[in-house]
C-alpha cells in the first residue's frame, strides 16, 4: 500500500519479511529491479514475463470452464511456485518485493520512504489497548489452540518472533512524514520492529499462550470452557510431517475404508478428521518463514528517526518500552478474545 500525500511525495507501506528466510542482521536496504534472494533457481525476476504467466495460467483456466474454487486453488498453487522459484517462501513477500521493485523505477527527484513492519500486533496504547481487527498471522495459532483444534506446536523454540503492535508501525509513518517533510529527494527504508532491541523467543510466546487459555478458557459453541493441553514442540517440518503420519493419518485412512464399508455411514467424521489434518498442515507451511526465522533486522535508520521524539510519549514506537508478558496477557490475548472473536 502506499500513500501520497502533501508532506511526502509517496510513503509505502510493505513488509519486513520482504527479504525472505534470511538470517543474520538484515540490513534495512532497497530492492532493485530484477533482484531476486538467495536460492533462487532463477538469477533475474522479469515482472512482465510473471504477470504474463500468470494472465495465460488464469486464461486457459476459464477456457475449462474450471469452477471458482479450483481457479483460487490453481492460481494459489501457480504464485506459490513462483515466488519459490525466484528464493521468496510465498506469494505474500513475493508480491511485495515486486511492489518495492516497481517503486524503485519511479523518477530520482520523488520522496519515497518504505516502511516495512515485522508482524503486526494489536494496539500498544492508541487509540485503546488491545484494538485489532480480524485474525491475522500468529493469531491464527492461538485462536486454533484456544479451540483445541491445535494439539501441537511447530517450530524452532530459540528462534526470534519479532511483533510490533499497530499503533507503532502508524506513529512511525507519521513520524517519517513530518522529519522528511521539504527535505531533499531521497528513497528510505525503515524497519519497524523488535528483534535487534527487544526479541521475543517462540519457546516464551507458546508458553504465555498456555497460561492465558488455562486462565481465560475459550468456549466451545455449547459455552463450556475449552481446556487446552501444554502441547508437543516439532522443532523441524520433518519432524512435524512425520508426526502427521505417525499419529493421525492411520486414523483418517482407518476412517476411510470404515466409511466405505458402511456405505458413507462415517462420511461426516471422515470429513472433519480429514480437514483437521489439512489444515494443520496449512497452517505449519503458511507460518514456516515466521516460526522458523534466525533472522534479525536491523534498525539503525528506524532509530535515527526515533531520536527526533525521544523524551515524549506522543507517537511512540519504541519496541524496548514493551514488557511482552505483561503486553501478551493483559492486552493482546484479551484483545484478540474482545474484538477478532466477538
Amino acid at each position: 500500500m502506499y500513500i501520497k500525500h502533501s508532506l511526502l511525495d509517496m510513503s509505502s507501506f510493505f513488509t519486513a519479511y520482504v527479504q525472505g528466510l534470511s538470517v543474520g542482521l538484515i540490513p534495512e536496504k532497497p530492492f532493485h529491479m530484477g533482484e531476486t534472494l538467495d536460492g533462487a533457481k532463477i538469477s533475474y525476476l522479469d515482472i512482465d514475463t510473471e504477470k504474463r504467466i500468470v494472465e495465460e495460467r488464469l486464461r486457459g483456466l476459464e477456457a475449462q470452464n474450471a469452477t471458482e474454487l479450483e481457479i483460487a486453488s490453481a492460481m494459489r498453487n501457480l504464485g506459490t511456485d513462483r515466488a519459490k522459484l525466484h528464493g521468496w517462501p510465498n506469494t505474500y513477500v513475493f508480491t511485495k518485493a515486486i511492489g518495492e521493485m516497481l517503486l524503485e523505477k519511479l523518477e530520482e527527484n520523488v520522496k519515497l520512504i518504505i516502511v516495512r513492519p515485522t508482524i503486526i500486533t494489536s494496539t500498544y496504547k492508541e487509540p485503546f489497548s488491545g484494538w485489532t481487527e480480524g485474525i491475522r498471522t500468529l493469531d491464527s495459532i492461538f485462536v486454533a489452540y484456544g479451540k483445541g483444534k491445535l494439539k501441537f506446536f511447530v517450530g524452532d523454540p530459540n528462534s526470534t518472533l519479532d511483533m510490533i503492535p499497530g499503533d507503532m508501525v502508524v506513529n512511525s509513518m507519521l513520524v517519517a512524514m513530518v522529519v522528511h517533510t521539504n527535505q531533499p529527494s531521497h528513497r528510505l527504508i525503515y524497519h519497524i520492529g523488535s528483534s535487534l532491541r527487544n526479541p521475543l523467543k517462540y519457546e516464551d510466546m507458546r508458553w504465555l499462550m498456555y497460561n492465558y487459555l488455562t486462565e481465560n478458557p475459550l468456549l466451545d459453541t455449547g459455552g463450556k470452557p475449552i481446556k487446552v493441553e501444554k502441547g508437543k514442540i516439532l522443532e523441524t517440518m520433518a519432524s512435524f510431517h512425520r508426526y502427521i503420519a505417525i499419529r493421525y493419518l492411520p486414523f483418517v485412512q482407518m476412517l476411510k475404508l470404515v466409511n466405505m464399508i458402511l456405505c458413507n455411514h462415517f462420511r461426516n467424521l471422515h470429513a472433519n478428521a480429514r480437514r483437521r489434518i489439512d489444515y494443520s498442515i496449512r497452517l505449519a507451511e503458511l507460518y514456516k518463514p515466521y516460526l522458523f526465522f534466525h533472522g534479525t533486522f536491523d534498525d539503525t535508520t528506524t532509530e535515527n528517526l526515533r531520536t527526533t521524539i525521544r523524551g515524549s510519549e506522543v507517537f511512540n514506537f519504541d519496541p524496548k518500552c514493551i514488557q511482552w508478558d505483561e503486553y501478551f496477557m493483559n492486552t493482546h490475548f484479551p484483545g484478540i478474545t474482545k474484538y477478532a472473536l466477538k
